[in-house]
């Protein structure tokens, strides 16, 4: 396919300046005629290839999503449809301007299919279907059956926007307490594994009996020289084996469920679950789905297992006929305050407002427990290495005041 800009006259005698796809002149030529009285000029516009072939095409271990990327082009696609442009065209135009690899070519393969006739969620859905959010899929899909693409994307963009933020805040916030503990592990085991032995040496020369805590710390010490291979291989086959466990439907939930009843983090974990569903589930109402397909969606993104399936569990009985908030209730997976005003806004007809509402309450709940966690575990961490430090400074101090008393 060719694009070609063009300018063509009206019925009325207006000048029109466009872009349109074909195979050749006489083709573009002739759907501008099925539009316009007349077509003054057409060029052709010389774009770059992104079918790319051999190296630079090349894909190397699994694809995953950029969420920033991600956001961006469902940005993109909201801006240019709502301007006007045809969709074959969009997708075209946002492949050249996507630098993520995985993104590019997802869109290389959807701007075929889009211009062979398919529809643009089924296209989504087949190439993209492996890392792309269902939440996406079903949002494009509502946008062309309501023949509202733009503010399908536009929908999908501020929801996804708002998700990445909060998920920057929640890492930002821990990324301190995580360097610390990091650096207090090294620390120990450069202590533990180099400068220990070496002081072990001088006191073995020196003779005489050690203080009971400087004794403590060579046997530690030689423990983790003897063991540290073999520790690290043990830790490595328990978490190969952890994982394995988890991907089962019995570890999934077993696992999940001590995650919900954890100290702090379990309330945490409480609090992303309940903002992830209103903002879900407001996504998906304000599309135009049914209720039972935006719980059903709403459900396969939650990061909890235990918490997924019971909300999956809704879908059988709002079908069966009874209310969302009756539904809720029975699944006994959200907090009482988001249930409650699911069915306020069930009764007034307003769910999606109350939806909204309820979501950006939980986010405020979220950030705040986050950044209460992190307030407690930072004195938490640094109590622990002076703890660690100060047990290795005094042992080693109290066996050179023996050493000296023995000079």
């Amino acid at each position: 396919m060719v694009t070609y800009k063009y300018t063509a006259m009206s019925a009325a005698g207006e000048k029109i300046d466009g872009m349109i796809e074909a195979f050749d002149e006489l083709e573009a030529t002739a759907k501008i005629r099925n539009q316009y009285q007349a077509v003054l000029s057409l060029k052709e516009i010389h774009t770059v290839n992104v079918n790319m072939p051999g190296i630079l095409n090349i894909q190397i271990g699994r694809s995953k999503l950029d969420p920033k990327a991600f956001t961006l082009m469902c940005n993109q696609f909201a801006t240019i449809l709502a301007a006007g442009i045809p969709i074959a065209r969009a997708v075209r135009l946002i492949t050249q301007k996507t630098n993520n690899r995985a993104i590019k070519r997802i869109l290389i393969q959807v701007g075929d299919d889009v211009e062979a006739g398919r529809t643009l969620s089924a296209s989504f859905e087949e190439h993209g279907g492996n890392i792309l959010p269902p939440t996406f899929v079903e949002t494009v899909r509502a946008g062309e059956e309501a023949g509202d693409l733009a503010n399908s994307f536009d929908s999908i963009y501020r929801h996804f926007d708002k998700q990445t933020k909060m998920n920057d805040k929640v890492r930002s916030a821990m990324m301190y307490p995580v360097f610390v503990l990091l650096i207090a592990i090294g620390v120990v085991m450069v202590l533990m594994v180099k400068v220990v032995p070496t002081f072990t040496e001088m006191f073995e020369e020196m003779g005489g009996e050690l203080p009971f805590m400087t004794r403590l710390l060579i046997h530690i010490s030689q423990f983790v020289q003897n063991t540290f291979v073999f520790f690290l291989i043990g830790v490595a086959a328990l978490g190969i084996a952890f994982l394995l466990f988890k991907k089962t439907r019995r570890g999934k939930m077993i696992t999940s469920t001590i995650q919900l009843k954890l100290p702090v983090l379990g309330n945490i974990a409480q609090l992303n679950a309940a903002s992830l569903f209103a903002n879900t589930m407001a996504t998906m109402i304000g599309s135009g789905l049914p209720m039972t397909k935006s719980v059903a969606i709403t459900s396969n993104v939650m990061p909890n297992y235990l918490i997924e399936t019971r909300l999956a569990s809704m879908v059988t009985r709002i079908e069966e006929g009874r209310t969302v908030v009756d539904s809720m209730r029975e699944a006994d997976c959200m907090p009482e305050i988001l249930t409650d005003m699911v069915g306020v806004g069930e009764e007034t007809g307003e769910m999606k407002a109350t939806l909204d509402t309820v979501a950006l309450y939980y986010d405020t709940e979220l950030e705040l427990a986050v950044t209460r966690a992190v307030a407690m575990l930072e004195p938490a961490l640094l109590c622990f290495v002076a703890v660690i430090a100060g047990f290795i400074v005094i042992a080693i101090y109290m066996s050179m005041f023996d050493m000296y008393s023995y000079m």
